[in-house]
């Protein structure tokens, strides 16, 4: 499968209750948002609210972000498994676009009742199925 482009659909304006002690952005508030969005994105592709996340890869971070800064979170199916999907992350500033974070995988499984992993039957990359949102930065 090809790898699809980033979709960018979430943006965050940094405010002082995401910063650290050193006056940058929190890495437990971004993580915290990227598993949100992820989460949303894989709802939104399988039709299940019923998914969890079972694995994150080495966090990158790359760059921080500090107050007032407005960051986007880009993410991109990489893979989809018989209960899974893979994704891949991007976190960058909206003005600069440069990189604050990437996280090369983050697997979701559709769960089922009880519990059990349950096949989303999806086989196709996205960009096959329906248009990817464009990325308008």
């Amino acid at each position: 499968m090809s790898q699809q482009p980033m979709s960018f659909r979430t943006r965050k304006w940094v405010k002082p209750q995401d910063l650290n002690p050193n006056g940058t952005l929190f890495g437990g508030s971004l993580l915290r948002w990227i598993d949100e969005e992820a989460a949303v994105y894989v709802i939104d592709q399988l039709g299940n609210t019923r998914v969890v996340t079972k694995y994150m890869s080495e966090i990158n971070f790359v760059s921080s972000a500090r107050e007032g800064d407005i960051i986007e979170m880009g993410i991109s199916a990489t893979h989809f498994g018989r209960t899974s999907i893979t994704l891949r992350c991007e976190v960058r500033n909206v003005i600069t676009h440069k990189s604050i974070l990437t996280i090369d995988k983050i697997v979701f499984v559709n769960m089922g009742a009880g519990d059990i992993p349950l096949p989303h039957g999806r086989t196709l990359s996205i960009s096959e199925e329906a248009p990817a949102v464009p990325d308008t930065a």
